[in-house]
C-alpha cells in the first residue's frame, strides 16, 4: 500500500514539471505577447511552489511528520523537546522568500502588461513576428 502523503507529494512534483513545460513552451513558442506574459506568470508560480516544497521536511524523515515552525511552550521546553522541534519543524525561510517573490512577480507582471499595451498602441498588434517585421 502506498503512503497517501508520498503519493500526493509525487503528484505535486509531477504537476510542477508539467507546469514548467507549459510555461517554457508558452515563453519560447507562442508569438503573442499576452500568452508570453501568462507563461511567465505560470513559471513564477511554479518556482514559488518549488521553493515552498524545499522547506518541507517530509523528505528527511518519512516516519515523523512535519510540524509548523511555531514553538508554543518555549518557557517549559527541555533540550530534547527543542531538538525534536528543530528536527521536525518546517523551514520558514522559503515561505518568507516566496512572499517576497510574489510581490516582485506582481510588479514585473504589471510592467510587462504596461509594455504590451504600449506596443499594441504603437504597432497595432501583440504578435512578435509582426513587430519584428515593422521594426525596420
Amino acid at each position: 500500500m502506498i503512503d497517501p502523503v508520498t503519493y500526493m507529494l509525487t503528484l505535486i512534483i509531477l504537476c510542477m514539471v508539467v507546469n514548467l513545460g507549459i510555461a517554457l513552451y508558452g515563453i519560447f513558442f507562442r508569438p503573442s505577447l499576452v500568452k508570453k506574459i501568462i507563461a511567465v506568470t505560470i513559471l513564477g508560480d511554479t518556482a514559488n511552489t518549488f521553493a515552498i516544497m524545499l522547506g518541507y521536511r517530509r523528505w528527511l524523515s518519512p516516519e515523523k511528520p512535519s510540524i509548523p515552525p511555531v514553538l508554543l511552550n518555549y518557557a517549559n521546553a527541555t533540550k530534547e523537546a527543542l531538538a525534536e522541534f528543530s528536527a521536525r519543524a518546517v523551514d520558514p525561510l522559503p515561505q518568507a522568500l516566496v512572499l517576497t517573490a510574489i510581490v516582485i512577480g506582481l510588479a514585473v507582471t504589471l510592467f510587462l502588461v504596461f509594455l504590451t499595451l504600449q506596443i499594441h498602441r504603437l504597432y497595432g498588434t501583440t504578435d512578435v513576428r509582426e513587430i519584428r517585421k515593422l521594426r525596420g
